[in-house]
């Protein structure tokens, strides 16, 4: 077996997982991915965002009060220590069951304590024939959390958008995929540094990549 680093292909996989969760039906999420606002903190007006944060307690998820999205510049090199505020998750969305199940789908595959904060980042890339989109503007990088999960719910019209792992910034990476509507990637922060390709259309017209980005610790303060 090839060697990745100190550990083999097989050790790193107990570091990061994909799972498909079968259990949510993605129809339900598309609707309130068609009226996200434009991220104000990146160039080019190709990126949509939402964010709130909450907490999984038993098979309950409880919204907390809004907060200031904080990263310090050595995780983000590109908009790091600035306090971003971001509007948050539609309640009606918040409210449905698939919405739910996602987040215990996270919480319960970290195994996080019940008082542990959860940021959910709902986030649109959109890209023309003449403007690529970038989901990771920032380069290769750890977001200086514990815990990361990205759940893939649409790709429409678009090539690229392929999600990287690394050991280190300056080796090859040792996980490559497009991720699939309905799969999750769960991934160790302290281990691995992440990126994805930019994404561009298949066919001239609009293209978007549709994901909820996961944290815990959630990196929102009041």
């Amino acid at each position: 077996m090839q060697k990745v680093g100190a550990l083999t292909e097989l050790e790193y996989a107990f570091l990061f997982t994909l799972r498909k969760v079968n259990s949510i039906k993605l129809e339900g999420f598309k609707p309130f991915f068609n009226d996200l606002p434009v991220d104000p903190y990146i160039k080019g007006n190709y990126r949509l965002r939402r964010l709130s944060r909450f907490i999984a307690s038993k098979d309950s998820v409880i919204k907390l009060p809004k907060g200031y999205f904080f990263q310090a510049a050595e995780y983000n090199p590109l908009v790091g220590n600035i306090k971003r505020e971001y509007a948050e998750l539609d309640d009606a969305l918040i409210e449905l069951d698939i919405f739910k199940n996602m987040v215990l789908a996270f919480s319960d595959s970290c195994k996080l304590h019940p008082e542990a904060e959860i940021g959910v980042h709902q986030i649109r890339i959109t890209c023309f024939e003449d403007n690529s989109g970038n989901p990771a503007p920032e380069g290769i990088h750890r977001d200086g959390t514990n815990f990361i999960g990205i759940f893939s719910v649409d790709r429409e019209n678009v090539q690229g958008g392929e999600t990287h792992l690394y050991v280190n910034k300056k080796e090859n990476p040792v996980f490559s995929k497009i991720l699939n509507p309905g799969e999750l990637l769960l991934v160790n922060d302290h281990e691995f540094f992440h990126f994805t390709t930019p994404i561009k259309p298949k066919v001239e017209a609009k293209g978007t990549r549709d994901v909820f980005v996961l944290t815990s610790p959630s990196l929102l303060s009041s």
